[in-house]
């Protein structure tokens, strides 16, 4: 099994392209992006999602911009290049490996006050393909320890997309399935459809069926049902943002299903990179959840089923308590049970291996 089989983002000469995923599954098309504000417009439009993905686009925003803005002096270089981190930090608020690229990539620049504009312009480029490869690696890396967990025949139900469209191949929650196949386990997944953006029945279900993996399609309504009669035998998703003592921001659904995973003992596993971990928020309080647009729940495409003018929620995302999470699956380790010491002991890991 290849991580190439679905490329979410790739580089092109002068350019970034971002597999479209709006279009999916009736097409596969790409966005062609030549700056940082192209790029943060796809961000927004949910051209590219997933925030491992988001943010190795983000780090090639910059890369863009500076190629782009090659030509100026260091100062206003500088400033340009800080602008367009403002503008795409801005974009999604939940997702807190965008903030942390373009904070590694701003950290590059400045790593380098006596270089020329161009070299500057080339570095960047280089620590964005860096950060895209370290993803992949993550995710493999994750995959390998997640799977040790699944036991053979599993009948595994996510929610969202958390596969090598939400990152630079290979995938989150996915890339421990896809993992667990290699490792010759029988395994079948159950895709929630991920009401409202269709996240699960658009995307997850495409890139299992493409992968000859067993998917059945679900409505989000129907996981009690399914749970309560023993067709479950682990839950994994992935994240958008951990704080430091493990509570998940992910996609809205996460939480009622890790409340059904403790009433019926179902393993509930949360699967993301050390770049989705936020040591700088205490707990769950303080994440940031997204509110997105009321179309999104009125309808679907050309297609509206909601009266006009209706009041919406639209939430992007919810919090699932650290309580409630079995196990957090990183590249790193797994913390089992998921308390904050073993949390920061893995950035402790990181720091070590990064001087080894």
């Amino acid at each position: 099994m290849s991580t190439s089989k679905v490329e979410t983002l790739r580089w092109s000469g002068d350019r970034l392209e971002l597999l479209d995923q709006r279009a999916l599954p009736m097409q596969v098309v790409y966005v062609a992006c030549r700056s940082a504000a192209e790029v943060a417009d796809a961000i927004r439009t949910m051209v590219v999602r997933g925030a491992p993905a988001i943010g190795c686009a983000a780090a090639y925003a910059i890369a863009l911009e500076a190629l782009r803005v090659s030509g100026l002096p260091r100062e206003a270089f500088d400033r340009r290049l800080a602008e367009a981190a403002t503008h795409l930090g801005g974009t999604r608020p939940t997702a807190v490996n965008l903030r942390w690229a373009l904070d590694r990539m701003l950290a590059q620049a400045n790593a380098m006050p006596g270089a020329s504009v161009p070299r500057v312009a080339a570095a960047l480029l280089e620590e964005a393909h860096t950060i895209a490869a370290q993803d992949v690696r993550a995710n493999r890396a994750m995959g390998a320890l997640g799977a040790a967990l699944i036991p053979d025949g599993a009948r595994i139900l996510t929610h969202c997309n958390v596969g090598a469209l939400a990152t630079a191949g290979h995938g989150t929650a996915l890339g421990v399935i896809r993992s667990a196949v290699e490792a010759g386990k029988r395994v079948s997944v159950i895709a929630d459809e991920t009401r409202p953006f269709l996240q699960g029945a658009r995307l997850t279900a495409w890139e299992l069926m493409r992968d000859g993996i067993p998917v059945v399609l679900a409505a989000d309504v129907s996981a009690g049902y399914l749970i309560s009669r023993g067709e479950v035998d682990a839950i994994i998703v992935g994240a958008d943002r951990v704080a430091a003592n493990g509570d998940t921001a992910n996609k809205v659904g996460t939480y009622p299903l890790s409340v059904l995973a403790q009433r019926h003992s179902v393993p509930f596993y949360v699967a993301c990179p050390l770049s989705t971990i936020d040591l700088g928020i205490a707990d769950g309080e303080g994440i940031p959840i997204e509110e997105r647009s009321a179309e999104e729940v009125t309808g679907f495409r050309d297609t509206r089923w909601a009266p006009p003018g209706v009041a919406v929620r639209n939430p992007s995302f919810d919090i699932t308590p650290a309580e409630l999470i079995t196990a957090l699956i990183t590249e790193r380790g797994v913390v089992r049970p998921v308390l904050e010491g073993g949390i920061r002991a893995l950035f402790g890991a990181a720091a070590s291996g990064a001087r080894s």
